[in-house]
């Protein structure tokens, strides 16, 4: 038998092959899961209910890796850090932007709410949900405690700190980060063949859409849907795009970079979907590990720009549903309310709902029932929620990464340019 000539040696095996066909037309792929998705809701909506569990799945399957690559990235970019106290200056700042950028989402919300007024529509007829479980857990007050105890996210983020903190002082921290760097390596391969899925966990979730509420459900509150989507529009093109603008960044272009995430959760309804893909993201641009380890996890508990103009623009609909008059110290009063309530509407099924019951209850003017007709269109509303979560979070990372001189340009010509391994 002859030998294998160089050529044959060096010539692609056909999982290599497909692997890499696959990178080059993911995004492609999972568009064109999400139209025959909607088709599917449309036409065959008993059917598409069934594909839930696709869409569940794949979220699922991408939340084991959040956990590792949370504690992998930290750990490996703290204790390479030198400077523990750029690690506290990174820190602070982050939750400084933050804070800010959610504050301005918050009255951005309350404003176009307050200007396009899409309650002013007649009740009757409006599909109604069962809020019974949020407006009693509202009533209660956000348990705080809860929240911290069940966000995993968050827990991790502080042990890793902690673990780096450690390693960057340790006598062996050479030999620590030899086995680091393998390790993140392995999980972001591991990670990748994942990602190839995303056609498949977009069809599952968008196709369960559909085909549960139906886009006719839509047709009651089209005018809430419009001006939440506008508004999420407008904060993302203007006010984010001018903080990138500052920062000598274009917003198109690093959307562009990252419109595989964002198609990837606008199927699924879950920006923790794209979270290990979006880190991985990140670095290729530029943003060192340090920042992006930091930054990313942290802004998902607490930078929750889309979330917030859902919160604020959800309370205002709801006063003018009820013909519930607002003076400029109430609006003003539900801002401050929102800027703390708002911070605890992560980690939890459904606590956005419980965040807004207990939002209403602290008011005490608008009816807490009115999260019913709410209910009716959350599903639809979630895709923009999650959406501009994930764009939100990637424009601080940068943000922080340019500010603290740890970002070095280096956008790829292809968002799968970095091919996997040999099989």
């Amino acid at each position: 038998m002859n030998a294998p000539s160089s050529f044959d040696q060096n010539r692609p095996s056909s999982l290599q092959r497909t692997t890499t066909w696959l990178s080059r037309h993911l995004t492609l792929l999972t568009f064109i899961a999400l139209i025959v998705a909607v088709i599917v809701g449309q036409f065959a909506p008993a059917f598409a209910v069934k594909m839930e569990p696709l869409g569940t799945q794949f979220v699922n399957l991408i939340k084991l890796f959040i956990p590792f690559i949370i504690f992998l990235t930290i750990v490996s970019g703290i204790s390479g850090m030198s400077n523990l106290r750029k690690v506290g200056r990174i820190g602070v700042k982050a939750l400084v932007y933050f804070e800010v950028v959610t504050t301005v989402s918050l009255a951005i919300g309350i404003l176009l709410a307050y200007l396009v007024k899409p309650g002013r529509i007649d009740k009757t007829g409006l599909p109604i949900g069962d809020a019974s479980k949020y407006t009693h857990a509202g009533a209660a007050g956000f348990d705080w405690s809860h929240f911290f105890a069940t966000n995993l996210t968050l827990q991790v983020l502080i042990l890793a700190i902690i673990v780096g903190i450690i390693v960057s002082v340790h006598p062996k921290r050479e030999i620590i980060q030899g086995w680091l760097k393998p390790a993140t390596h392995w999980v972001f391969v591991a990670l990748r063949y994942v990602m190839y899925l995303a056609p498949v966990g977009a069809f599952g979730g968008m196709a369960f859409t559909i085909g549960k509420f139906g886009i006719r459900t839509l047709k009651p509150l089209a005018m809430l849907m419009a001006t939440m989507y506008g508004t999420m529009l407008i904060f993302i093109f203007v006010v984010l795009g001018l903080i990138l603008r500052y920062f000598k960044l274009n917003i198109w272009t690093y959307l562009k970079n990252i419109r595989e995430e964002i198609l990837i959760v606008l199927g699924t309804s879950s920006s923790e979907a794209a979270l290990p893909s979006l880190m991985a993201k990140l670095e290729k641009m530029g943003c060192s590990q340090p920042v992006v380890g930091l930054v990313v996890p942290t802004g998902y508990s607490f930078n929750l720009d889309g979330t917030s103009i859902y919160l604020s623009m959800s309370v205002i609909f709801l006063a003018q549903l009820y013909n519930v008059p607002l003076s400029i110290g109430e609006l003003l009063s539900i801002l401050a309310i929102l800027m703390i309530t708002s911070k605890g509407a992560a980690g939890v099924t459904g606590s956005g709902f419980i965040v807004l019951a207990s939002t209403l209850t602290a008011i005490q003017k608008i009816p807490v029932e009115g999260l019913a007709f709410l209910l009716a269109v959350d599903k639809f509303m979630s895709e923009a929620r999650a959406i501009t979560n994930i764009i939100g979070n990637g424009v601080a990372t940068l943000v922080i990464a340019k500010s603290e001189h740890e970002f070095t340009p280096n956008i790829p010509s292809s968002p799968h340019d970095t091919p996997p391994p040999p099989a």
